[in-house]
This record gives structure tokens, sequence and C-alpha cells, in this order.
């Protein structure tokens, strides 16, 4: 049988939770994955010590990325790095949470219209 591979874009991992579950009770899912995504590699510098003065950037401690001196210094540039964007305490606000879901062909308009109604874009 065909497949419809599904990818929807939410504003936060409980949003993409419920359209999952949504689709797991109404119809098979052949395989799923809800994973935070930035256009930064890496887990960034631990800001619980900065007094050992580990910390090669600005952008290691506010994007989580890991930069060099360089990348870092490029990296600072950004706008969630400042945190102008931020929508309080300390989060960047975005859509930043992608569900991948396969499912049956003759199920993929459905799961489309449950991630649109459960908040996707």
């Amino acid at each position: 049988m065909a497949e419809k591979s599904i990818i929807a874009y939410f504003n936060s991992p409980e949003q993409a939770s419920k359209a999952l579950e949504k689709m797991m009770s109404e119809f098979e899912v052949i395989d799923s994955a809800i994973d935070r995504f930035d256009g930064y590699p890496g887990g960034g510098a631990s800001p619980l010590n900065s007094i050992t003065g580990d910390i090669p950037s600005l952008s290691s401690l506010t994007l989580g990325g890991n930069f060099n001196n360089d990348s870092g210094i490029l990296a600072a540039t950004s706008v969630s790095a400042s945190g102008y964007s931020s929508s309080g305490q300390g989060m960047v606000s975005g859509v930043d949470i992608i569900l991948t879901a396969i499912v049956n062909e003759e199920h993929g308009e459905q799961a489309t219209k449950i991630a649109q109604e459960c908040g996707a874009l």
C-alpha cells in the first residue's frame, strides 16, 4: 500500500503531541517523530558555571549552538541571540517544533486536516 509523509510545524511540543495522538486514535500511523529544530548545530555552552570562562561567544549561550570565535561573532548578530525577539522568560518565539508522520495514502488528507486543527501551519 502507498504511504504519505506528513510534515507539520507547530509552536509547541504539546500541539504536535495532541495532533499525533488524534491521528493515532483515528488511523494507523506507520512512523512518527516530534523534534525541535533550529539553524544552529550542537548543544552550546552550559550557562550554569559561566565563571570558568569556557564560553566561546554570546551566541553559544543564547542560541545553544557550538561555535568557534568567528562563527560565534556572526551568529551573535541574530535577533534571537540579542533577545529582541524574546517572548518572555528567555524563550524565543516562533515555530520550531516539527511533526513528521507517515500514514497510509488514504489517510493523508485526514492527517493534514488534524494537524491544521491542532495549530499546524
